[in-house]
C-alpha cells in the first residue's frame, strides 16, 4: 500500500513539475502589455486585408476537389514558404498534403488549420444572386473551404511577426485539411502521429456568423467504407445463366440496408451511391461497387453500424454466389471541443465583432435567400452569436474529421462569416458569397480572432495548463477515442482524378490573376451585386 501511494505521489509531483515546466518557459506578460500587442495585432490583421483577398479569391479560382488540390496547395504552402516555414510535403502518403512548421524558442506548439477542398457539380460565378455556373457541371467552392487556410495564414504571419519583436517563444505548425468532403486526410493525419508532439489546435471553417463552442460538438462522427462485388460475366441475352451479377449482389445489399434504416436511431444518419453498376446492359455485370457513409454520434455506434453493414454485404454476396470485399475510404470521430480554448477565443470574438456589412452584401443576402426559398430572409448576421455550451440533448447532422484531431489534443473550431445563413450547404448558392466582399471582410474577421487567441497562449502560459487539464480531466473521461483507420490502409488518394481531371483545362482559363485584375470580381467582370431582374 505505501509502495503504491508513494508511486502516486511521484506521478503527481512529476505532473505538476511538468507543468511548471511549461510555465518557466515562456515569458509573463503584464495585462497592459498583452493589451498592448493584442491591439497591434488587429492593426496588422487589417493591414493584410488585401492579402486576405487576394488569397481567397484565387483558392475559389481553383476549385479543386479533394485530394486533387495541386494548384491550391502550391500556391497557399508557397506563401509560408516565402515566410520562413519549412514545410514537408506529401504528409501521410498524400501528394497534397503538407505541414509548415516555424519556431521561435521554447514555448507553445500552436497548430492552425482548415480545409481546402470544393464540391463536385458547383460552379457558380460569385456575386451573382442566382444559378449561373462558370462552368457547367465543373466543380466549385459550394461550401466555402477557399477561405479557411487564407484566414489561417493571414493570421499566423501576424503572430509571426508578433513573435520576433515581442520574444514571444514558441511554435507554429500550418496545415491544410484534404479530402475533408470525403474525411479522407485527417484521421490519416493523427494515425501516422503527425499531431502527437503538438500542444493544442485552432481549426477554422466557413460559416455565417462568429462563433465557437466547447464540449460535444452537434453532428456526427462516421466510416465511409466501398464494398465491391465480383460475378461472373456473360451475354445478357445468350447465356444469362451462365453470369453471376455483382450488379445484383450490390443491390440487395442495399435493400437490406435500406430495411436496416427502419430500426436506425433518429440519430443516426446514412447515405450511399453506386461508384461502379457495370459497363453495358447486355453484359452481366462481373464487378459492382457501392459505397456508403455510416453516421453516428459515438464512435460505439460507428462501429456497431459499420459491422452491422460487413454483415449484410456477406448476406447479399452469399445469395448472389459472388465474393465481395471492402475498402474505407474516410474516417471521422465526432467532434469534442476545448472550454479553456473556446472561452478565451470568445472573448477575443466580442472584441473583434461582425464586420460592418454594406447596403449592397445585405442585397445579395437577402436576394439568394429568396433565390433558394431560404426560412431565413434576413440577409447577413448583424448579432454576434453565443458561446456554444454542451447541449442536454445530443443533436445529429453532418461530420468533419477535425474530430479525430479533437481527440488527440486540445482543439477547438472558429466558424468565421463568410457564407450567407440559411442556405443548404453543398450547393451552388453557398459559393455565390466566397469570392466578394463578404467572405473578404469575414475572413479578416476570422483571422483577427485566430490571432489575437493565439497572442493570448503565447502570452498566458497558465491557459494551456487549464486547457490540457480540461482535455484530460473532463473529455477524456467523457468518451473514447476509436482509431477506424487501420496501418496498412493507405489514403484514396485516387478520389476525383477523373472529374477533376476532366474540367481542369477550362477551369485554367479562370485562374485569378492579380497581377492584372484588383479583384476576381473585376476579373470576371461581375457587377457587385447582380440580383435576378424582376
Amino acid at each position: 500500500m505505501k509502495i503504491v501511494k508513494a508511486t502516486i505521489i511521484k506521478l503527481f509531483l512529476f505532473i505538476i513539475s511538468f507543468q511548471l515546466t511549461i510555465v518557466s518557459a515562456q515569458k509573463n506578460f503584464s495585462k497592459s502589455q498583452i493589451r498592448k500587442i493584442k491591439t497591434e495585432t488587429l492593426d496588422l490583421v487589417q493591414s493584410k486585408h488585401k492579402m486576405t483577398q487576394v488569397m481567397i479569391d484565387k483558392v475559389f479560382s481553383f476549385a479543386e476537389l479533394g485530394h486533387q488540390e495541386h494548384e491550391t496547395s502550391k500556391y497557399l504552402s508557397g506563401i509560408l514558404e516565402s515566410a520562413g516555414f519549412e514545410i514537408e510535403y506529401g504528409i501521410s502518403g498524400i501528394p497534397t498534403a503538407w505541414m509548415a512548421r516555424w519556431n521561435f524558442g521554447e514555448g507553445p506548439i500552436i497548430a492552425l488549420g482548415s480545409d481546402v477542398d470544393c464540391i463536385p457539380k458547383a460552379s457558380q460565378y460569385p456575386g451573382v444572386a442566382y444559378h449561373k455556373p462558370m462552368i457547367e457541371g465543373a466543380p466549385g467552392h459550394g461550401e466555402g473551404h477557399n477561405s479557411g487556410l487564407p484566414v489561417v495564414i493571414t493570421a499566423a504571419l501576424v503572430i509571426q511577426q508578433q513573435m520576433k519583436e515581442n520574444n514571444l517563444g514558441g511554435s507554429l505548425v500550418i496545415w491544410p485539411g484534404i479530402a475533408e468532403e470525403q474525411l479522407a486526410s485527417k484521421a490519416w493525419y493523427v494515425r501516422d502521429g503527425y499531431f502527437d508532439n503538438i500542444d493544442m489546435c485552432i481549426f477554422t471553417h466557413v460559416g455565417s456568423n462568429l462563433d465557437v463552442s466547447y464540449g460535444p460538438s452537434t453532428g456526427t462522427g462516421l466510416v465511409s467504407v466501398e464494398y465491391t462485388f465480383f460475378g461472373e460475366a456473360a451475354h445478357s441475352a445468350g447465356a444469362p445463366w451462365r453470369g453471376r451479377s455483382s450488379l445484383d449482389a450490390a443491390e440487395l445489399m442495399n435493400i437490406g440496408w435500406n430495411y436496416k434504416r427502419e430500426h436506425l436511431h433518429p440519430l443516426k444518419r446514412s447515405h450511399s451511391i453506386f461508384t461502379d453498376a457495370g459497363d453495358q446492359p447486355n453484359v452481366v455485370p462481373s464487378k459492382a461497387s457501392i459505397w456508403y457513409f455510416l453516421r453516428d454520434i459515438t464512435n460505439e455506434g460507428i462501429l456497431k453500424m459499420y459491422n452491422d453493414a460487413n454483415n449484410i454485404s456477406k448476406g447479399a454476396a452469399l445469395m448472389t454466389d459472388t465474393k465481395v470485399t471492402s475498402r474505407i475510404i474516410g474516417a471521422a470521430s465526432p467532434r469534442y471541443y476545448n472550454k479553456v480554448i473556446a472561452e478565451t477565443m470568445y472573448e477575443n470574438i466580442k472584441e473583434v465583432g461582425l464586420p460592418k456589412w454594406t447596403k449592397e452584401d445585405q442585397m445579395l443576402a437577402k436576394a439568394v435567400q429568396e433565390e433558394v426559398n431560404s426560412d431565413n430572409t434576413n440577409g447577413l448576421a448583424t448579432i454576434i452569436s453565443e458561446i456554444g455550451k454542451p447541449r442536454k440533448e445530443p443533436k445529429s447532422g453532418g461530420s468533419d474529421d477535425i474530430g479525430d484531431i479533437s481527440w488527440t489534443i486540445p482543439t477547438v473550431t472558429l466558424r468565421f462569416p463568410s457564407n450567407i445563413p440559411g442556405l443548404q450547404g453543398h450547393h451552388w448558392s453557398n459559393a455565390i458569397t466566397m469570392a466578394t466582399p463578404i467572405a473578404h471582410k469575414g475572413g479578416t474577421a476570422g483571422a483577427k480572432v485566430v490571432a489575437t487567441t493565439v497572442i493570448d497562449f503565447l502570452t498566458q502560459p497558465s491557459l494551456l495548463v487549464k486547457a490540457k487539464d480540461y482535455f484530460k480531466n473532463v473529455q477524456k473521461k467523457n468518451g473514447k477515442y476509436i482509431k477506424f483507420i487501420p496501418d496498412d490502409v493507405p489514403p484514396p488518394i485516387f478520389l476525383n482524378k477523373e472529374i477533376q481531371g476532366e474540367y481542369r483545362e477550362e477551369l485554367e482559363k479562370f485562374y485569378y490573376d492579380e497581377t492584372k485584375y484588383d479583384t476576381y470580381l473585376e476579373q470576371l467582370g461581375v457587377k457587385y451585386p447582380t440580383l435576378k431582374k424582376k
